[in-house]
């Protein structure tokens, strides 16, 4: 298969990232919808829309924000303001998200946590997403840069590059593994198993943006860097505390 992977219907050409990128949202819906039927929710039904909407719109506004800033000196012509409209990052969905449902649950007064429910359909539906990055090769800001080792791969312009994408696509791969583990072994605090989630996946990232061509940097780091050492700030406690908890039962 060449990447990037362009297929064809009936003469028109298929965005295969957008193709996954709809069908990890739906996915990864469908999937929270199975595992909320099949657990003890604490929190209402009410609620918990009110809590999914406050992460949709956070998501929404984080996602395009973050991905403005990755360039945000770029020129404004007519065709790169459509450009800038349609950047997003998962990177800045995940933040904006968590905030989204900070403010839900202060206006619906809801005080239990109610991440847990979403990590694992969060990581189904970025693992889809990234097969649609890696797919697009070179179309998508998500390559690596030019590398001799064994790992290079040609995403599309005749060179030999790191494909960052499926790196990430075994690390999703792990922290699924992990986290089902310690959520079957361990003793969770309520909320734990998102906050471990989050940390995991950001200092990942951190460490994965040295191996891309970024445009943007202030202090030698890009914006996706800078926005994963806010959120590991924003967790610092539990980063410091090195326990997990008890259950709340």
């Amino acid at each position: 298969m060449q990447i990037p992977f362009t297929p064809e219907i009936f003469g028109y050409t298929i965005n295969i990232h957008l193709v996954l990128e709809y069908l990890a949202f739906f996915i990864g819906f469908r999937y929270y919808l199975f595992l909320r039927r099949n657990s003890k929710d604490v929190i209402s039904t009410t609620n918990r829309l009110s809590i999914i909407l406050g992460a949709a719109l956070g998501a929404l506004i984080g996602s395009r924000l973050v991905g403005f800033l990755e360039n945000p000196l770029v020129e404004f012509s007519k065709e790169n303001l459509v450009e800038l409209l349609n950047a997003k990052t998962i990177m800045g969905g995940l933040f904006g998200g968590l905030l989204g449902v900070e403010l839900a649950k202060k206006i619906v007064g809801e005080t239990q946590r109610s991440g847990d429910l979403f990590v694992f359909p969060i990581i189904l539906g970025v693992f889809i997403g990234r097969i649609g990055c890696f797919l697009s090769g070179i179309n998508e800001f998500t390559y690596g840069y030019k590398t001799s080792s064994i790992f290079g791969m040609d995403l599309g312009d005749g060179l030999l590059r790191h494909p960052t994408s499926l790196y990430e696509l075994v690390f999703l791969i792990l922290l699924f593994i992990g986290l089902q583990k310690l959520k079957t072994s361990a003793t969770l605090e309520n909320g734990m198993l998102f906050k471990w989630f989050m940390i995991l996946y950001f200092a990942f990232r951190f460490f994965i943006e040295f191996l891309k061509p970024n445009v943007f940097y202030v202090f030698g780091l890009s914006s996706i860097q800078i926005l994963c050492l806010i959120c590991l700030l924003y967790y610092r406690t539990t980063i410091f505390s090195l326990k997990i908890g008890k259950k709340v039962r």
